[in-house]
């Protein structure tokens, strides 16, 4: 049996923010179903917390935590659901506040995190033989392991999902936050700053990344966020797998968010159109095919591009509608166009979860042209309610969006390589040729009807690695 222990700053039902949560919640689950599998997940208690999931926690010790010359104390709480055994760690200096994310202090909060996390092992009923980390918030508790080894032969794996976010803090701070030697302050910074990814990376027995193309990538300096001397220095220890999605959360057969539950049938995903617009206000055009964003309105996401070229295209037979919030000037500019093609357009700033799956189920097509994308998780949303992802060649985008083609047949969206604006255009004129051709756009979706992109494969990928760092669990 291996013992896993994840380490997340966010994890589906509990607390999320993005995609980070819906991949720490679905992978154990699907980890679970190998029997040589023991996942358990230690996670912050934060206030933001629903009381529901609260009141279901059994309380099992508080303890001290050093942090450098001081002293916090951590309070230790576990909850059973869906057969996977969570811990959350609780402090109410740094997780009583609102929301979880964007305060002046965060570095020094994950950096308790994650001393409470090796802490705290002390004080489990479960030794974990294993610690996968999971992003920048969980680099130090990485770090700690390697450094004063709290379980004897306990091996480390951290996971990327993100390299633009590093939990970047002055290298001045090292004796502040740390009683260690000074010979451990290397492996924790990068260029003049402690930086909590870097320190993952240093001392992580092996690194993955959630998407192979997203692998390659990073080890350039376009994509590496100024990491690539590490990580082409770590390349064997270094692998991409793909994610997966929740098939049983995200599935248009059952999704009680829906006006119209469906299969495949395009009819279906019609009638969920015309009461999605007449929600919205926006008149329905039978005739005319739906194009949608959901996304966090950043130019990660490609909406520089978006820009150049939506005012052109808009003046096809098109409708378009955008969900999310972001940068001022992305919320001003879909705003702005909703307002001057009020029979073609709707610009939906704010989040919502109903919503977004109510857009996925009505729409032909899904546009996501990424400038970097780790993995995304929205395409792969957008296949399973049968709606035509169209993305660009980036990270996990290129991995799973095979590009449509009329000779042979196959593929299940579209794609562009380049990040140009009237590359983007191009194959949204393309996309809207074949909507209009029957036979084709028959035969596409008849495609993506086919497409499942579960944990299953992507879960076997993490025994194997598990089982590399454990030789001695087969072979002994």
């Amino acid at each position: 049996m291996n013992n896993i222990l994840f380490v997340a700053s966010e994890c589906a039902p509990f607390i999320k923010t993005g995609g980070l949560a819906d991949v720490v919640g679905s992978l154990p689950q699907e980890l679970k179903q190998n029997e040589k599998q023991e996942v358990r997940v230690i996670l912050p208690l934060y206030d933001e917390m629903d009381e529901e999931w609260k009141s279901r926690m059994e309380y099992l010790v508080t303890f001290d935590v050093e942090i450098g010359w001081r002293i916090q104390e951590a309070h230790l709480f576990t909850l059973t659901y869906n057969q996977i055994t969570y811990y959350f760690i609780s402090n109410d200096f740094y997780f009583t506040r609102k929301g979880i994310y964007g305060y002046y202090d965060d570095g020094e909060r994950f950096v308790y995190f994650s001393h409470a996390v090796i802490e705290a092992l002390k004080h489990m009923d479960f030794r974990p033989q294993i610690l996968h980390g999971h992003d920048w918030q969980t680099g130090i508790a990485i770090a700690l392991a390697n450094i004063k080894q709290p379980i004897k032969d306990m091996k480390t794996v951290f996971t990327i999902h993100n390299i633009k976010y590093q939990g970047v803090m002055p290298v001045d701070i090292f004796e502040d936050f740390f009683q260690l030697g000074r010979e451990h302050i290397s492996g924790m910074e990068w260029n003049g700053m402690l930086n909590c990814l870097k320190a993952a990376l240093f001392h992580a027995d092996k690194i993955t990344t959630v998407s192979p193309s997203y692998a390659e990538e990073i080890k350039e300096p376009f994509y590496s966020e100024g990491l690539d001397p590490i990580l082409s220095e770590r390349s064997k220890d270094l692998i991409g797998i793909i994610n997966g999605i929740d098939m049983k959360e995200y599935n248009p057969v059952t999704d009680p968010s829906l006006f119209v539950n469906y299969r495949s049938a395009r009819l279906k995903k019609r009638e969920n159109r015309i009461k999605l617009q007449q929600k919205i206000g926006l008149p329905y055009k039978e005739d005319s095919p739906l194009y949608v964003i959901i996304t966090r309105l950043v130019e990660q996401k490609g909406l520089h591009l978006v820009q150049h070229i939506l005012e052109e295209f808009l003046n096809e037979d098109i409708q378009f509608i955008v969900l999310g919030t972001g940068e001022p000037e992305f919320e001003g500019y879909f705003s702005d166009i909703a307002s001057r093609y009020p029979d073609k357009a709707a610009a939906l700033i704010t989040f919502d979860e109903a919503i977004a799956r109510q857009l996925y189920a009505s729409a032909d097509f899904f546009l996501m042209p990424s400038k970097f994308e780790p993995c995304g998780l929205s395409q792969l949303i957008a296949l399973q309610y049968k709606t035509i992802p169209i993305v660009r060649e980036t990270g996990g985008l290129k991995d799973t969006i095979t590009p449509f083609n009329v000779l042979t047949g196959e593929g299940n969206g579209f794609s562009f390589t380049n990040y140009n604006a009237h590359d983007l255009l191009h194959v949204l004129y393309y996309s809207l040729e074949l909507y209009n051709r029957p036979d084709e756009w028959q035969q596409l979706y008849k495609n993506i009807t086919k497409n499942q992109f579960s944990w299953k494969e992507s879960a076997r990928q993490y025994v194997a690695l598990y089982d590399s760092l454990l030789p001695e669990l087969i072979y002994g």
